[in-house]
């Protein structure tokens, strides 16, 4: 007859002591597979935590480097934005510099323009006392004594007796058309003035003038000679004549 075999059961003690005198030691007998299990949850709840601060490190590594590279990015843009901010101080003061030199080149636009203004108006006055010259309208003689005498003859006309010495002067500027003798008066001198305006001069004297001569208004052209001497003055505005003391009164 064959002995049973009882299968040996093999357990775990654990003491717990105590540093008190008094306190006995206390033991536990665990199974073995209840420590095993024990053992193996330790091990995974150890594991996970150390994979989760291995992760955890991970990600703050990450997060730095991320942190690292935007801080990079954000010292890049404060040059950047320090650059751009110097180059806009620079505009600002070329931008000033150039509104200071605007203002002064529009100061000596606003003087030129009065000196431009000054300078028209003088020649206008100057075009006007010029076109004035043009005009016969000073009287004939300077120098003697005249007297209006009644004019004959279809044509008008004014007849002045002058003494001798006395000066025939033209009464605008012009160009002299004809020196020619006058059976009447001695000699009779044309003069162009350019606008439309003709006067003729009719008396015996010394002839100053020639013809194609251009002469000023208040020039000498005859110097009277002889006594009880005439004066004939004539105008002529586009080829007809006109009443001369009407040129003279506009004159004053």
């Amino acid at each position: 007859m064959k002995r049973s075999r009882h299968k040996r059961k093999n357990n775990h003690v654990v003491i717990v002591t105590s540093d008190a005198v008094d306190v006995g030691a206390k033991q536990f007998r665990i199974r073995p597979w209840i420590l095993q299990m024990i053992i193996l949850i330790l091990c995974v709840i150890i594991g996970t935590l150390i994979g989760y601060f291995s992760y955890e490190k991970d990600i703050w590594e990450n997060e730095l480097q991320q942190a690292e590279k935007q801080n990079e990015a954000i010292h890049v843009l404060e040059q950047e934005k320090a650059e751009l901010t110097k180059q806009v101080e620079t505009l600002e003061g070329q931008v000033g510099g150039m509104k200071e030199e605007i203002a002064g080149l529009n100061e000596n636009i606003g003087r030129l323009n009065d000196t431009l203004a000054q300078k028209e108006q003088t020649a206008a006055e100057l075009a006007a006392e010029l076109e004035k010259q043009y005009l016969p309208t000073i009287f004939p003689l300077t120098s003697g004594r005249a007297a209006e005498e009644p004019a004959e003859g279809e044509e008008p006309i004014c007849v002045f007796s002058v003494a001798e010495g006395s000066m025939v002067v033209a009464t605008a500027a012009g160009t002299v058309m004809f020196v020619n003798e006058d059976p009447e008066y001695g000699y009779n001198i044309w003069v162009d003035h350019g606008n439309g305006y003709t006067t003729i001069y009719k008396c015996r004297g010394d002839v100053k003038v020639k013809k194609g001569e251009m002469i000023t208004q208040g020039a000498a052209m005859l110097v009277v000679t002889g006594q009880n001497s005439r004066l004939g003055y004539q105008i002529m505005r586009d080829n007809v004549y006109v009443e001369p003391m009407e040129m003279l009164e506009i004159s004053g």
